[in-house]
């Protein structure tokens, strides 16, 4: 499972490969259909979209001349549920840490210091 989960995060990591994702989660697309709102080359997109399918998170068909993309979410679903592990921990309050810091950094300044 830890492969399937290094190869997973892997290929999340990178923001062209997670829009693909997002793309395909509307539908099955073709290659071409895949690449067109990227400003690289074919090629380029063809190896991103082999990362995605080496991880499992999508799977490429050849229908006639036209290979087509499927998003296969069932993929995501380890890496999901070790994200979630995580998920016990108590949110962090922001505007109490934020009072909290301007109180610490302001007793420093009202202290009188004994110069004996």
């Amino acid at each position: 499972m830890t492969d399937a989960l290094d190869l997973a995060f892997a290929a999340l990591a990178d923001p062209t490969r997670r829009a693909i994702l997002r793309m395909l989660l509307e539908d099955d697309m073709a290659v071409t259909d895949v690449a067109e709102p990227f400003q690289m080359s074919l090629t380029a997109i063809s190896k991103h979209l082999q990362v995605l399918t080496e991880a499992g998170l999508i799977s490429q068909e050849k229908r006639g001349r036209v290979k087509w993309c499927k998003l296969e979410p069932e993929a995501l679903r380890p890496a999901s549920v070790w994200m979630q592990s995580f998920g016990q921990f108590e949110p962090v309050d922001l505007d109490a840490f934020e009072r909290f810091l301007e109180r610490e950094l302001e007793a420093p300044e009202t202290e009188e210091h004994d110069p004996a």
